[in-house]
C-alpha cells in the first residue's frame, strides 16, 4: 500500500475566500513525523521499482559511460594566465587549474576540489574570483545545498588559505585593484541577497557599503571587462538599478547611473569614456544606448542600436576593434559583429533549423578573436574562436560523446503548434533516423516558461538513451520564455500565465495530430516553474499524458506567494502576481496545481524534490502527492522521491546526478514495458 499523509485540517483566509489545508503541517521540516513520511514514500518507489533495479544500473552506467571521464575544457586567457577546469577519472568533481602566459607552461592547480570534497555528502564551489596581482584567490563553499556560502580566500603564491571567512554570502566575490579590498554580497533570512559588503585582508569588521531594502529586489556585484569598474546592481523581475566605483578608489562612495523606474530594465558595460546600456527604456524588446561615464543618466543616453519589433536584444560583448551582439530573431539566437572604425556589420552563420548559441568567455579585451558556443539537439557542445577581421571559424573542441554516437544517425527538426489564440508555437524535435511518424512512437515533451526563460534547442548526450530506444524528444518554445522576444515572455506572466499551459496542451496536440505519437506514448517532463507546468496540464488535461515527471515542482503557488518569510517569494511578484491583491489571488487560485487537485483519473507520475531546496521547498511535491494519492481515481503509479541531503539544483557531483535521471528514465520506460 502506499504512504498515507495524515491530514490536519488548516484554514486558510483572505479576500473572503476559504481554503483548507489538509496538509499544512508538511512545511515542519524538523518535525520527526515528516521526515518519517518522506522516507515511507522513498521506500514506496523503491519496493514498486525494485524489479527495475538492475535496469537502473544499466541505465546509469549507460548515461555515464558517454561522458569522457578525463576532460579538459578549453583555456581562456585572462591577465597573463590560460584558465581550464579538468576532470579526472572516476572523480566527482573539478579541477580548476592555470597555466602563465603558455599552454605548455607548468601546470597550477587553484582548487582540487574532489580533495576538498571528501568527508561531505554536498559540497559546491562557485565564484572564483582572483586579484589584478594574479596573487589571490576568492571563492564561495556551499556544503548544505541551500545555496548559502562561505567565502575563502587562498594565497596563491605559498598555497595557504587565509582565516578570512566570510559566511552567509551568495559566493560571488569582486577585487578592488589594490588587490587587498573584496566586495561581496549577503543574503538575508529569506535567502534574498540583500547587502554588499567590503572586507579589507587581516582586518575587521567589514564595511556594509549598501542595503537594499525593497524585499522585491535582489544586490549583485561584479567588475567590468576593462577592470577600471566595479558594478553593483539592484534588480527585480522588472526593474533594474546600477552603480558603478573607480576599482583603484574601493573606499569611495557607489555612483548612481540611473535610479529605478517601474517596468524599466538595463545593464551597463564599460568601454573607453563610456557606457553602453542595453534598455528597454521606450524599447520593448530593448535598444543599445551609450552616454558618457561622467554624465550616465539617462538624460545624457544616445542611441547605438534601434529598437527591432521582431529582435531582441540580450547581450552585449565589447573589444577594442569591435563589438558583438547576442540577438534573438524568429527563436534562434544570432550574433552580430560591428566594427568600431568602420560601423559594418555581419552575422555568423548557422546552418541547423534548430540550434543553441551564445558568446562565451572573452576576457581579452585587443584582440580579433570572439569566443563562443554552438550546438543542436544533434549537434554536441562545440566551443570556438572566431577570427572578427578574417571571418573565419576555428573549432577548438567538441564535447566527445564515448561510443559509437554519429550525429548523421540523428534528425532534427522544427514545427509549430496552434495556441487557442492563435499563435504559432515553436517545438523543436529530434529522433533517431528512421523512424516513421505512425503515431506510435513514444515521445517526451519538455516545456518550462516562466521568467523569460528560453529553453534553446541543445544536445544532451543522456538524451541518447531514450533517442536510441525509439523516442522521439521535443521541446514546446511556450510562452513565458523569451524565444519569441518580449512580448512572448509578457504573454506568458501574471494575469496571462494560463497560456505557458495552453500553449503546451497544444503543442502536445500537435505532435499527436503529425503522428509523432499518441496519448498512450506520451511523456511531459519539467522541472521547477516547468514543475508548476507540469501540474497545470495534469489537472487541465490528465488524458495526453501516459506519464509524467515534475523535478522540484512549484505547485503550491498561492500559499507560497503569500508567504514573504519564504525565500524568493517577494521577488516574484512581478512574475506571478502578488495574491494579498484579490485580482491576483483570484487568478493563481484558478491555475495552481495544489488547489486544483480533483477526484479524478491522473497519469503516471514521478515528482522529486530536495529537502534542503531553497527554491522550491520540498513541502510542496510532498503535500501535492499526498493530495493526490487522497483524490485521484486511478491504479497509476504515483511516486514521490526526495534527496534527504540536497537542494534544487540535486546532487553536487559530477556523476551522481545522474542517479536521479537514470531513475526517471526508468519510470517512463517501465510505463511501455521497455525493460533493457
Amino acid at each position: 500500500m502506499p504512504p498515507k499523509a495524515k491530514q490536519i485540517p488548516k484554514e486558510l483566509t483572505i479576500h473572503g475566500n476559504r481554503r483548507i489545508d489538509n496538509y499544512y503541517w508538511l512545511n515542519e521540516r524538523d518535525n520527526p513525523e515528516v521526515i518519517d513520511y518522506l522516507k515511507e514514500e522513498n521506500n514506496y518507489l523503491q519496493q514498486k521499482l525494485a524489479h527495475t533495479k538492475d535496469f537502473q544500473e544499466k541505465l546509469y552506467t549507460e548515461i555515464i559511460g558517454r561522458i569522457k571521464q578525463t576532460d579538459e575544457s578549453v583555456p581562456y586567457k585572462s591577465n597573463g594566465y590560460f584558465y581550464y577546469t579538468r576532470y579526472e577519472e572516476g572523480k566527482e568533481y573539478p579541477v580548476y587549474c592555470r597555466k602563465k602566459g603558455a599552454l605548455d607552461a607548468e601546470e597550477e592547480v587553484l582548487l582540487n576540489v574532489n580533495k576538498m570534497a571528501e568527508g561531505f555528502d554536498y559540497y559546491q564551489v562557485k565564484g572564483l574570483n582572483i586579484s589584478e596581482d594574479n596573487k589571490m584567490l576568492a571563492f564561495g563553499v556551499d556544503t548544505l545545498s541551500r545555496r548559502i556560502y562561505t567565502i575563502h580566500i587562498k594565497n596563491l603564491e605559498t598555497g595557504e588559505m587565509f582565516s578570512d571567512q566570510i559566511e552567509n554570502t551568495t559566493g560571488t566575490s569582486v577585487w578592488a585593484n589594490d588587490n587587498a579590498t573584496l566586495f561581496y554580497t549577503t543574503k538575508d533570512s529569506t535567502l534574498r541577497p540583500d547587502k554588499i559588503m567590503r572586507h579589507k585582508m587581516g582586518s575587521s569588521p567589514d564595511v556594509l557599503v549598501y542595503h537594499e531594502q525593497d524585499n522585491t529586489f535582489d544586490v549583485y556585484i561584479w567588475k567590468s571587462k576593462s577592470t577600471q569598474y566595479i558594478f553593483a546592481q539592484s534588480g527585480s523581475t522588472l526593474s533594474t538599478e546600477m552603480c558603478f566605483l573607480d576599482a583603484n578608489k574601493p573606499n569611495d562612495k557607489f555612483e548612481l547611473i540611473q535610479k529605478r523606474e517601474k517596468d524599466h530594465e538595463y545593464s551597463a558595460v564599460h568601454f573607453e569614456n563610456d557606457f553602453y546600456i542595453l534598455t528597454n527604456w521606450q524599447a520593448k524588446n530593448f535598444r543599445l544606448m551609450k552616454t558618457p561615464v561622467n554624465k550616465p543618466g539617462k538624460e545624457n543616453w544616445q542611441e547605438v542600436v534601434a529598437h527591432r519589433e521582431d529582435v531582441l536584444l540580450s547581450e552585449i560583448e565589447m573589444f577594442k576593434k569591435y563589438m558583438v551582439l547576442e540577438e534573438r530573431k524568429g527563436g534562434l539566437i544570432q550574433i552580430r559583429i560591428t566594427n568600431h572604425k568602420s560601423n559594418e556589420s555581419h552575422y555568423l552563420k548557422f546552418d541547423e533549423p534548430a540550434y543553441m548559441a551564445f558568446i562565451s568567455v572573452n576576457m581579452e579585451f585587443d584582440t580579433n578573436l570572439l569566443r563562443f558556443k554552438y550546438a543542436s539537439l544533434t549537434t554536441p557542445i562545440s566551443t570556438y574562436d572566431y577570427n572578427m577581421e578574417a571571418k573565419k571559424k576555428i573549432l577548438l573542441k567538441r564535447q566527445e560523446v564515448v561510443g559509437d554516437f554519429n550525429p548523421a544517425n540523428y534528425i532534427t527538426e522544427r514545427t509549430t503548434a496552434t495556441a487557442r489564440d492563435g499563435v504559432q508555437i515553436p517545438i523543436s524535435l529530434v529522433y533517431k533516423k528512421g523512424l516513421k511518424k505512425d503515431g506510435n512512437n513514444p515521445l517526451v515533451l519538455y516545456g518550462y516558461g516562466s521568467y523569460g526563460y528560453s529553453i534553446d534547442p541543445t544536445f544532451s548526450s543522456v538524451r541518447l538513451s531514450l533517442l536510441d530506444r525509439g523516442f522521439v524528444y521535443a521541446i514546446a518554445h511556450i510562452r513565458g520564455s523569451q524565444t519569441m522576444g518580449r512580448q512572448w515572455y509578457e504573454d506568458g506572466k501574471l494575469l496571462k500565465k494560463k497560456n505557458t499551459f495552453t500553449d503546451f496542451i497544444a503543442c502536445a496536440e500537435e505532435l499527436i495530430r503529425q503522428k509523432y505519437s499518441t496519448p498512450d506514448k506520451m511523456f511531459a517532463m519539467g522541472g521547477s516553474a516547468g514543475g508548476l507546468l507540469m501540474g497545470a496540464v495534469v489537472n487541465m488535461r490528465p488524458d495526453l499524458w501516459k506519464g509524467v515527471v515534475a523535478s522540484v515542482p512549484f505547485v503550491d503557488v498561492v500559499t507560497t506567494m503569500l508567504d514573504e518569510s519564504i525565500p524568493l517569494t517577494t521577488g516574484e511578484f512581478d512574475e506571478w502576481g502578488n495574491p494579498k491583491i484579490k485580482k491576483y489571488y483570484d487568478y493563481i487560485l484558478s491555475y495552481s496545481p495544489y488547489d486544483n487537485v480533483e477526484a479524478k483519473d491522473y497519469p503516471a507520475m514521478l515528482v522529486t524534490t530536495g529537502l534542503h531546496d531553497s527554491q522550491v521547498q520540498y513541502w510542496e511535491p510532498a503535500k501535492w502527492v499526498a493530495k493526490l494519492r487522497a483524490l485521484k481515481t486511478d491504479d497509476n503509479p504515483l511516486f514521490l522521491y526526495t534527496e534527504m541531503e540536497t537542494g534544487h539544483g540535486g546532487a553536487s557531483g559530477r556523476f551522481e546526478v545522474y542517479k536521479t535521471v537514470a531513475l526517471e528514465y526508468v519510470f517512463i520506460l517501465d510505463l511501455l514495458g521497455i525493460g533493457e
